[in-house]
């Protein structure tokens, strides 16, 4: 492993706060590993670029890098933040600063609503949209209960998950990530519609 990536890991892990959010940082290289491997032909890329990415793109909103007061909270935007953080970071860490702006691209392009222009960032994109998906996009969603001023109740959080399976799975770019979508958003199908056969009207 390069010097720079065991930094990088060891920095997120001690910054994650709440703690739970630092899995999401090795699944989600995992998963734009699993996308090249199924990619056919293979592409070219540079792996570097997607790991220094994956690993920083959410630092943002981690407790103690995010506003504490509730309204500025509402007005953060977390990829801006991260944006003018990552430079010295990587910097610090070793990283290549020639390939520091590619980062930057992946990360500024890597939420569903943007569109990549390189295929590091479409990869980091689309890695990050079959994390809100299935078993483990359930697990995040819920365990923003009580800790994310946007989920209060279980039906925030269901409706959060509706939105993830009626929108994300259209807006994948990359053959390969449908094929492995495609499980999970069975999972997910089956979990709302188990969250609505077991509690008719009473879902609170």
């Amino acid at each position: 492993m390069q010097d720079f990536r065991l930094q990088l890991e060891q920095y997120l892990q001690r910054e994650a706060s709440p703690v739970y959010k630092y899995g999401h940082q090795p699944r989600l290289f995992a998963l734009a590993q699993k996308i090249v491997a199924r990619t056919k032909p293979a592409p070219a890329y540079d792996e570097d670029v997607v790991f220094a990415a994956a690993w920083l793109h959410d630092l943002g909103v981690f407790i103690g890098h995010r506003p504490e007061d509730a309204a500025a909270l509402q007005q953060w935007n977390h990829v801006t933040y991260v944006c003018d953080r990552a430079p010295e970071l990587l910097l610090s860490f070793g990283f290549p600063a020639e390939k520091i702006d590619a980062v930057l691209a992946c990360i500024r392009e890597h939420q569903p609503q943007d569109s990549p222009q390189s295929f590091e960032a479409t990869l980091l994109r689309d890695a990050d949209i079959l994390e809100q998906l299935g078993a483990i996009g359930i697990l995040r969603t819920a365990a923003k209960l009580g800790s994310d001023t946007r989920f209060h109740t279980l039906s925030d959080a269901c409706n959060s998950l509706r939105r993830a399976l009626d929108t994300l799975p259209a807006q994948i770019r990359l053959d390969a990530t449908r094929e492995l979508a495609l499980p999970r958003i069975q999972i997910l199908r089956e979990f709302m519609l188990a969250v609505e056969q077991e509690s008719g009207e009473h879902l609170h």
